[in-house]
């Protein structure tokens, strides 16, 4: 049986998450998220609170560390734990076919001989209305997160691969999500996978 992996890149309330579900299930292969963030706590033995506390987040260019290692360790864990993380992506992606959602996933795997990955993306207006509409955010919540995580996702995807998560020239297939909806687009891209990599 072919081993491949699909990794997805997205803009926030793009449903680039639920999307990513879906052509797991659809495709029968298993999907990795928030499993990275658990399993590099438990490697790194910090508490889950403390690895999401400032995952992705970013001030002046650099992530904000919330670690009771001193300002002089914070490069060192910043470095520490994308190294981890790395390590952990690499060990799914070896282990079985799967779905990963970012964590530069893309650039990781981008060596990978049978590997394909997506960046998803939509509207301003149309993430405003899942935010609101499917993530049950509030307008004025919602309109923060767009702003604060689209921004942090970006600088922690250029510090570490030196290019935009939006970069043409790195992307496989890029779609805009409120075109189809989750299950629409899931349903397009379970298909070029199978068509990529000839699957039944």
């Amino acid at each position: 049986m072919l081993h491949y992996n699909i990794t997805i890149s997205r803009q926030f309330g793009s449903l680039g998450r639920l999307i990513g579900m879906r052509v797991a299930e659809l495709l029968g292969i298993e999907f990795y998220d928030r499993d990275i963030v658990e399993e590099a706590a438990k490697r790194l033995n910090l508490s889950l609170a403390e690895v999401s506390s400032q995952e992705e987040r970013e001030k002046g260019g650099f992530l904000r560390m919330r670690y009771p290692l001193g300002s002089n360790n914070t490069l060192e864990v910043k470095e520490r734990l994308y190294e981890v993380q790395t390590k952990i992506i690499l060990d799914m992606a070896q282990k079985s076919s799967c779905v990963i959602v970012g964590r530069c996933s893309d650039f990781v795997l981008r060596n990978e001989e049978n590997h394909i990955n997506f960046f998803i993306y939509a509207s301003y207006e149309a993430r405003l209305s899942n935010c609101v509409n499917d993530l049950s955010m509030k307008e004025t919540e919602a309109i923060r997160m767009i702003a604060e995580v689209d921004k942090a996702r970006d600088a922690y995807h250029k510090r570490y691969t030196r290019f935009s998560q939006k970069d043409l020239k790195y992307n496989h297939v890029m779609i805009d999500s409120s075109l189809l909806g989750v299950g629409g687009t899931a349903n397009m891209l379970a298909a070029i996978v199978k068509e990529k990599f000839q699957l039944k």
